[in-house]
């Protein structure tokens, strides 16, 4: 339903049934669904394909359909753009779900593509310039454009949407460069015909969130906890971003520190768990910088927040903390 192990295991649980995995492995077959069948949309949203085949089984869709609103706001965008003739660039990681369902939504209007980040920008401004040999194209960008792309023509009037859960700094610093090569492609005078300038489109929660962790990097720390699930992307922009400035350890749920000495933590660049001892420095205080990824309920948070505060004795309650703060 969401990036969040905890969430998903619940769940499972209560005895929800998942269809495909984050990657689009089947668990349960398309022709084991039925009319009877409950199926909820998940808060990525899903691809208009798979949409169209719960309604010929029968399915019930919209009455179960929990899509974001801030994701169906960028089909919406998406769909604006196709109508008035715009390509429509999506910032977004390719095998993303949302980014998934938002370039098939889009395609359905205009032409799309899919660019990961900076470096993939800087390439599709070479073929928007004339500065990179056609052929070439499909080699770079034919499993992330929409059918029959064509760089010639379907580059001259481009837009920018997003995966809601991306940094919105790089999201703006991608269309930023877009829209600069437009200028040097056809002159400032005539950037409005061929850049639609398209407001930010990120999640409230995940803005939130990225604000709130660079406040955070402006205090002093020991050490930052970034609680959420491992296939989680804008809990891995925020670990990204402690990661510049604290020793940072990336967790699931309070389960994951096993003593003082001890925290099982994945290393997002390596793609794996790994363990560390001594992870809390031996001082009586310790600064310790908490945070989260939007999908992470806080409940979790609270729990990893407490485990830690085991570990130290004296330490006063939540509760009485809290009083001090009281208005």
């Amino acid at each position: 339903m969401i990036h969040n192990q905890e969430v998903n295991n619940d769940l499972t649980e209560r005895g929800i049934q998942f269809i495909m995995d984050t990657d689009g492995k089947h668990f349960i077959p398309w022709d084991e669904i039925g009319s009877d069948d409950i199926v909820i949309i998940p808060a990525f949203g899903t691809t208009v394909e798979i949409e169209r085949l719960l309604r010929e089984k029968g399915v019930e869709v919209q009455k179960y359909n929990t899509t974001c609103p801030f994701v169906e706001k960028v089909w919406n965008r998406a769909e604006k753009l196709g109508k008035e003739q715009y390509t429509i660039v999506i910032h977004g990681k390719p095998t993303h779900e949302e980014t998934r369902a938002t370039f098939s939504h889009s395609a359905q209007d205009g032409p799309a593509i899919v660019v990961r980040d900076m470096e993939d920008t800087k390439r599709l401004g070479q073929y928007i310039l004339g500065k990179a040999e056609p052929e070439d194209f499909d080699r770079e960008f034919g499993s992330r454009c929409s059918k029959g792309f064509n760089p010639s023509t379907d580059l001259r009037r481009i837009g920018v949407v997003n995966q809601t859960t991306m940094l919105a700094t790089e999201t703006q610093a991608i269309a930023d460069f877009l829209r600069q090569t437009m200028v040097e492609k056809y002159g400032a005078a005539e950037i409005k015909n061929h850049f639609a300038d398209t407001r930010d489109t990120l999640c409230y929660a995940t803005n939130d969130n990225q604000d709130a962790t660079y406040e955070l990097l402006k205090t002093e720390a020991d050490l930052a906890v970034v609680v959420g699930g491992y296939n989680s992307s804008n809990t891995s922009h925020i670990v990204e971003l402690c990661e510049k400035k604290f020793p940072t350890y990336f967790i699931n749920s309070e389960n994951e520190i096993k003593s003082k000495n001890e925290i099982h933590h994945f290393d997002y660049d390596r793609k794996q768990k790994i363990t560390t001892f001594d992870f809390l420095p031996d001082k009586p205080v310790v600064k310790i910088v908490l945070t989260s990824g939007a999908s992470c309920p806080d409940t979790i948070v609270d729990r990893v927040m407490l485990r830690i505060m085991q570990f130290f004795e004296g330490s006063r309650s939540v509760k009485d903390v809290l009083v001090d703060f009281e208005l």
